[in-house]
């Protein structure tokens, strides 16, 4: 996955895809995370083969998958709660992310002190 970090220091969309596909094997999926249609379109001209629509309105997103038009898978990601996922699978996206599943997930302690070498 390509995020804005990935991004920036490639220099553009462009060229953090063709880093990445010059570098990982012929199997492996690009992702690339946009933020807004003009990266959107980069992503496609780019051959991104999944474009993750982060943090987005529900009219962006929507032009966002005119936009890409079959061309890459679509994954929504940012602001996803049970709520609004209805609202987003109606639109047609192939996936969608919620970090909303873990941000107030209890936190189990676990300790590894008492380990022990198996002989």
């Amino acid at each position: 996955m390509l995020k804005d970090n990935h991004i920036g220091a490639a220099g553009s969309i462009t060229k953090a895809v063709q880093m990445a596909r010059d570098y990982c094997s012929f199997v492996n999926k690009i992702e690339v995370e946009v933020e807004n249609l003009e990266m959107v379109k980069e992503a496609v001209e780019a051959g991104a083969d999944i474009i993750m629509l982060d943090n987005m309105s529900h009219d962006e997103m929507k032009e966002a998958i005119r936009l890409i038009d079959g061309r890459a898978l679509t994954e929504c990601s940012g602001n996803v709660t049970r709520e609004t996922i209805p609202d987003i699978l109606d639109l047609g996206v192939d996936f969608v992310s919620s970090g909303a599943l873990t941000h107030s997930a209890p936190i189990l302690d676990v300790s590894l002190k008492n380990l022990r070498s198996v002989e």
